[in-house]
């Protein structure tokens, strides 16, 4: 790839792409984004290492603790998505004095020692003996329920499980739930509305803490600032990444105030990060945040997420092996199934989806069944309908020929 300019890349040989990945989310602002642009660059003339407290760096985390929901105040900055997950690992049994972790059935939170106990599926297959005291439990993924009940009529059904979990198969030493507003390695997935409100008042009910990691939900991604805010929960931990930082490896985590001091992970060096918060990488995080709260791109997400949203759901009436399309704001998936059933495509097929839409000009993470759409927030309405048009065109193809 040669170049790119907004929501749009151009390859050594001037071939155009749309591009629905943004880097699995990490380009929120697109590319060059000339805000982005001189400000990284003037960052980068002064001064770019470091753990000095910067400019950036200090109105980062002033305009973070004015944008994060409740009382959630404080943040450390890290580098990687896994990094910060580890750290909230950390002060999770620093604050509770506990030890174990619950976590869900296709859940991402890095592939780290201390994050991978807490995956489920192929990710940890033949890695092991893993770190005891971490558990995994169903997702409310309701058009898959794994335990095949319907929502509202299940009543929580998967709650109550986590509940007799924790029971059964702990210690009863829970520190932490660590869940995905919306589970973005799974496809996207979107649990039903008062989720995060049942697992919050699960966590208080069993003095856990409740860390929901917003890597790729976080800062508009969702068309709220925050995922968590469709629920209106505030989580004892939030963790953010990805497009946090607009293509610059930064991540954190925004913690409240009473647990920010809890030993040892608040003793000197024992929340640090050799390259967390560096000059550049503030820079980086500020100049993003700044551009999406100033170019309404929170809502510009809503607003052209909701557009293609009702264009792919069309899709299902119209094309056999479209199935379970949904979406918050720019974060948009669905399911590529054997017509007439649940199955998913096998990925031979899905491939060839891919690699024809490649070489008409789509980007898209199209690769598996399960199927991701995350353009960067910039992306324009007109962008946005031409690339659905490309890949309506190739499902159709393909529906075609699985049906032969």
């Amino acid at each position: 790839m040669d170049r790119g300019e907004g929501a749009v890349l151009w390859d050594i040989d001037g071939n155009r792409y749309v591009d629905l990945l943004a880097g699995v989310g990490v380009a929120s602002l697109g590319y060059a984004h000339p805000r982005y642009v001189a400000e990284m660059t003037r960052q980068l003339e002064r001064v770019h290492v470091g753990s000095f407290t910067s400019e950036h760096r200090a109105a980062l985390v002033k305009l973070i603790a004015g944008l994060a929901p409740g009382d959630l105040n404080r943040t450390q900055l890290y580098s990687s998505g896994a990094e910060a997950v580890e750290a909230a690992v950390r002060l999770a049994k620093a604050a509770t004095g506990r030890h174990e972790m619950m976590g869900f059935w296709g859940g991402f939170h890095g592939k780290t020692g201390g994050v991978l106990p807490l995956l489920s599926g192929s990710f940890k297959h033949g890695l092991g003996p893993l770190a005891p005291g971490n558990y995994s439990t169903p997702y409310a993924a309701c058009a898959r329920c794994a335990f095949g009940k319907t929502f509202p009529s299940c009543e929580w059904h998967c709650v109550d499980f986590v509940r007799s979990k924790i029971a059964l198969e702990t210690t009863n030493d829970i520190a932490a739930i660590i869940v995905e507003p919306v589970q973005g390695t799974a496809g996207n997935v979107i649990p039903p509305p008062g989720y995060l409100r049942e697992l919050r008042a699960l966590a208080t009910e069993i003095g856990a803490l409740l860390i929901c990691d917003e890597m790729i939900t976080g800062f508009g991604r969702t068309g709220k600032m925050f995922a968590v805010e469709h629920d209106n929960v505030v989580p004892d931990v939030l963790l953010v990444g990805k497009g946090f930082g607009g293509g610059f490896p930064v991540s954190g985590i925004v913690i409240r105030e009473p647990i920010a001091f809890s030993k040892p992970w608040a003793n000197p060096s024992g929340s640090s990060s050799s390259y967390g918060g560096n000059p550049l990488a503030a820079a980086a995080a500020h100049v993003t945040i700044q551009t999406i709260v100033e170019e309404q791109l929170v809502e510009h997400s809503r607003r052209t997420g909701a557009l293609m949203l009702e264009e792919m759901r069309s899709w299902e009436d119209e094309i056999p092996i479209v199935s379970d399309v949904r979406g918050r704001g720019l974060m948009l998936g669905m399911d590529l199934v054997v017509p007439g059933t649940r199955k998913l495509l096998d990925k031979k097929i899905t491939r060839w989806v891919f690699d024809t839409l490649l070489a008409r000009g789509v980007i898209a993470m199209i690769y598996n069944p399960e199927v991701r759409i995350n353009p960067p927030l910039v992306i324009t309405d007109e962008q946005a309908m031409e690339a659905l048009a490309t890949m309506k065109a190739v499902l159709e193809e393909a529906s075609a020929r699985v049906r032969q």
